[in-house]
């Protein structure tokens, strides 16, 4: 009877998952009717609840202490059917569904009744009342905080927002003779959290709610890290972990029909690649295979996500010289297959040996929203490789120019250095500088001939002929300090009135200078600084097209026919032991970025996204990025 009416139910919807038609019939309590309503049918108005009623429980989004009866479990994405919302449908499939094996008890299960409750807006920070918790058409919705939980959150809205991973998860689903044979303990709890992992999945698609609340998931996770009261737990391990468990949990259905090839497991296919090393050592060749999930990084050094990745895959030099024989030593990583999701893994953190503790690094490192993967792959080895050497040779030829340039802007013998351009204007200003006595010479000159012209009524009296002599001898005295006056000499002399600080230059000055001596020299170190600016010039035109060529080395249209685009950067902001964590996830349906900050999804932008991921300005960057291939987009 069940046969017949699921088959019913296929010709009248054109649903042909008959474990996801079963759930629904479930749902429905066997009503044929009803169950093609739940598929078919626009949902009904929802029923108007109290505030109290809006305010989500402790456990919402948990199946972990209810009496659920022994069935399956295999959910699909409603996104691939043709009814007009899932939500209510999900609402009730999810309150009904049947899973397939025993859950194992929760130890902590006692402790989570007596859990004191908390305030309202005391952790999720929103409003109670109704209308504020509901959600908004389709719009995704956030993940509650539970107490440091915000890593989960970010890694989780990550994978969701994945369609490809979500059609797995829900639609994930064990034989009976599988699960009751399943005895391990490791494996048991494989299979639970992925059952917890559908459910918080299937609630993500059908709540009305703004948010979802993820505690039972999290309780299967609290044992296996190293404490529940950790402060923050890194990302980039509970991700290696989640994938761990995820692909244990997918091997079991792919024991039941590959003989356990690993290579069909689905997670394996989506998130793993290989890459070959080849490489010398000690004078020996050597090559090898391997796996690869979350490929790590190093940021400290290097300033974009190229610069990153070519350095981890090509390391040390493959020849050195030394005085008796040539040694070769070092190593090249080649991508030999990508999978479809692509993450690479920043490492931001480093140990400090001198403070005895770990550091973050807030240096910016920038990344591109499309990351073109051909200049690492294997089939292009001969292709880089030469493009290698051109960058390398070219590089060499920039060191040379660089060192040339230092030796013009950090010229002289002594511990101090200078521009050589600024040194030759500097001596131009000295020599053009009006020397100080010249200015007292010529002050003395006017109070002399002023004093000639009003003689002393007294010393005319008492000379006769006072006048024309006191003439004569102020004329004589006036040449001859004009023609060779010195500071000596000047001092001597009582002027009246004396010279003002004023007057006199501040700055120093030649002696004595001839106007021949002047232009001679000026016109030498004139034409030296405009020589010299000139190399300065060419230097470094030279430097910026040698950059510029090895910037664009790599672009080729051979080698940008495999694009992966940022799907989503994971953000920490903080320190090494404490901070917080969120994600940007780039919306294919909406073409916008959004921010996912625990219970918070709002719409963002590239630009905010480069301010609060590269680094560089806050304690606030990308601790990890996702991209993904066409494939899955």
């Amino acid at each position: 009877d069940c046969q017949v009416l699921l088959n019913q139910m296929k010709e009248i919807t054109g649903i042909q998952d008959s474990a996801f038609l079963l759930a629904a019939l479930k749902a429905a309590d066997g009503d044929l009717m009803e169950a093609v309503t739940f598929l078919t049918e626009d949902p009904t108005p929802e029923p108007v609840q109290s505030p109290a009623a809006a305010e989500p429980s402790a456990w919402e989004g948990s199946t972990v202490g209810k009496q659920l009866p022994q069935g399956k479990l295999h959910l699909c994405s409603p996104l691939q059917y043709p009814f007009t919302s899932p939500m209510n449908l999900w609402e009730v499939i999810y309150s009904t569904v049947f899973i397939s094996c025993d859950r194992p008890q929760d130890s902590h299960s006692a402790e989570n009744k007596n859990r004191s409750k908390r305030k309202r807006c005391e952790v999720w920070g929103e409003n109670p009342k109704q209308n504020d918790w509901r959600r908004v058409g389709d719009w995704p919705v956030g993940m509650k905080n539970i107490g440091n939980t915000c890593w989960f959150s970010a890694v989780i809205q990550s994978l969701f927002q994945l369609p490809e991973f979500r059609r797995l998860v829900l639609g994930y689903s064990l034989p009976q003779n599988v699960l009751e044979s399943c005895r391990s303990h490791t494996g048991k709890r494989n299979i639970a959290f992925m059952q917890e992992l559908q459910c918080l999945f299937a609630l993500m698609l059908g709540t009305w709610r703004k948010f979802v609340d993820p505690s039972a998931a999290l309780e299967l996770l609290r044992d296996v890290f190293r404490s529940a009261e950790q402060p923050q737990q890194d990302v980039s391990e509970f991700t290696h972990k989640l994938l761990d468990w995820l692909e244990d949990a997918f091997q079991l259905t792919v024991n039941v029909t590959s003989l356990g090839d690993k290579s069909e497991n689905p997670m394996v296919q989506l998130f793993y690649g290989t890459f070959l090393t080849e490489g010398v050592h000690e004078g020996n060749t050597f090559s090898k295979i391997e796996t690869f999930g979350q490929y790590p990084l190093q940021v400290n050094g290097y300033r974009n996500l190229n610069e990153c990745l070519e350095g981890a895959m090509v390391e040390g030099e493959m020849d050195e010289a030394t005085a008796s024989h040539s040694v070769k030593y070092g190593q090249e990583r080649w991508f030999t297959k990508l999978p479809p999701v692509l993450t690479f893994e920043l490492s931001r953190f480093e140990f400090n040996q001198s403070l005895g503790q770990p550091e973050k690094i807030h240096t910016k490192l920038e990344f591109p929203q499309t990351m073109y993967m051909d200049r690492y792959l294997y089939c292009n080895k001969d292709l880089i490789q030469m493009k290698r050497e051109e960058i390398k040779r070219l590089k060499e030829k920039m060191v040379t120019l660089q060192q040339k340039l230092e030796r013009y802007m950090e010229y002289g013998s002594g511990p101090a250095r200078f521009p050589l351009p600024d040194m030759l204007q500097y001596v131009l200003e000295f020599i053009a500088t009006k020397p100080a006595v010249a200015v007292s010479a010529q002050s003395s000159q006017t109070t002399l001939l002023h004093s000639q012209a009003k003689p002393n009524v007294l010393d005319v009296l008492s000379q006769p002929n006072g006048i024309l002599e006191r003439t004569d001898t102020r004329t004589e005295d006036e040449a001859f300090f004009v023609t060779n006056s010195s500071p000596q000499q000047s001092s001597s002399v009582e002027l009246q009135p004396p010279v003002s600080p004023a007057e006199l230059s501040e700055r120093p000055a030649p002696h004595v200078v001839s106007k021949e001596e002047l232009n001679l020299v000026q016109t030498c170190l004139q034409r030296w600084r405009n020589e010299i600016e000139q190399d300065v010039r060419d230097l470094k035109e030279s430097i910026a097209r040698i950059n510029l060529s090895i910037e664009q080395m790599y672009c080729d249209p051979l080698l940008q026919q495999v694009p992966y685009r940022l799907h989503a950067v994971l953000v920490h902001e903080g320190q090494a032991n404490a901070g917080h964590y969120w994600a940007f996830i780039y919306d294919q349906s909406r073409k916008r970025w959004l921010k996912y900050n625990d219970i918070s999804v709002t719409e963002s932008s590239w630009e905010e996204l480069e301010r609060e991921s590269f680094g560089g300005l806050r304690n606030a960057s990308a601790y990890c990025l996702m991209y993904i291939s066409d494939q899955v987009s």
